[in-house]
Formats: structure tokens, sequence, C-alpha cells
């Protein structure tokens, strides 16, 4: 028969059990790989952004180029963007919709249209006011700035 010894059955507890020392440490290692891996994956969500908006102004100038090819023109004036998702009044070889809604850019503002162009006096102006949400500043993404 075994006789039960309290003072192994303790040991057993602590051998089984993490110490406030090995908790620790483990948060410290953790600490330390996150400081070092969450910077790298930070700046990736406004490139993600940036991406998109292209991807939007490519959308849209196939979408308005269709738009020109069956009338002829491009939208202009208070029509604009919609005209490419709601027929213009008395406008009979409109063959859309073109789009299936007119999105916002990643940082939720509308992307501005403008025919005829300043930058494209022939062509459209199309952007995105970026980042900081302001015409005319480093972080626009537009038709005409092939950098961008």
């Amino acid at each position: 028969m075994k006789t039960k010894n309290p003072n192994a059955q303790r040991n057993n507890l602590r051998r089984a059990a993490f110490t406030l020392v090995e908790m620790l440490l483990v948060l410290v290692i953790l600490a330390v790989l996150a400081a070092i891996v969450i910077p790298k994956f930070a700046g990736r969500s406004q490139d993600a952004k940036i991406s998109a908006a292209k991807a939007d102004i490519s959308n849209f100038s196939v979408a308005l180029d269709a738009f020109e090819v069956d009338n002829g023109f491009y939208p202009q004036g208070s029509a604009g963007l919609t005209a490419l998702i709601e027929q213009p009044n008395n406008l009979q070889s409109w063959k859309g919709p073109y789009l299936n809604k007119v999105p916002l850019d990643p940082w939720g503002n509308a992307y501005i249209y403008t025919y005829p162009g300043k930058a494209n006096p022939k062509h459209f102006d199309l952007s995105s006011l970026g980042v900081d949400g302001q015409a005319g500043t480093d972080d626009d993404i537009t038709n005409w700035d092939a950098k961008k």
C-alpha cells in the first residue's frame, strides 16, 4: 500500500505549473516579437488603399471611355460620374449602366471628375484626394500623373 506524502504531492504540483517569472518571460518575448513585426505590416494598409484608389480610377477610365464610344462625348457638368450608372435625360445612345455604383475613394471622399480636364485638356481629369483629403497635395492619386 502506498503512503500519501503531502510534500511529494506539493512538489508535483509545483513542477506542473508555471512560475510567475516564466509567465513574465513569455510575455516579454511576445512583446518584443510584436514590436518587430507590427511596424512592418502597419504601412501595408495605406499601400492597399492607394492601390485600391488606382484600381478605381482605372475602372472609371474604362467606363468613361465606353460611355464616350457609345455617346460621342464624355459626361459633362452635374451629370459627372453618375452618368455611368443612370441614363442622362434625352440620351438615346446610352448603353449603360457602365458601372454598378460610383464608389467613394478608400478614405471616404468622392472622386473628382472634370471634363474637359485641366491636366488633360482633350480628355478628362479624375482624381482622389488621398490620405489628407485635400486637393493639390502630394498624396493625390490622379489619372494624369503616372508617378503616383
